[in-house]
């Protein structure tokens, strides 16, 4: 039995006083989930994996 639940992440430089203003998310083979880390319940964004290696690698720089 396979369980769809996801494990969601949030950064580590957030600080839990109100002033971190962070996403989420939770990556399953296919899709990665993202959040408003103070808007659980609200919208969510969901797109490919691929896409979403290709933001953190531009986000980090190295494209």
């Amino acid at each position: 039995m396979t369980s769809n639940r996801r494990i969601w992440h949030k950064s580590s430089y957030s600080d839990g006083e109100g002033g971190g203003e962070c996403v989420e998310v939770a990556a399953t083979p296919q899709t990665v989930h993202i959040r408003d880390s103070k808007r659980i319940p609200g919208p969510q964004l969901a797109v490919p994996a691929t896409a979403w290696a290709e933001f953190i690698a531009y986000a980090a720089g190295s494209v």
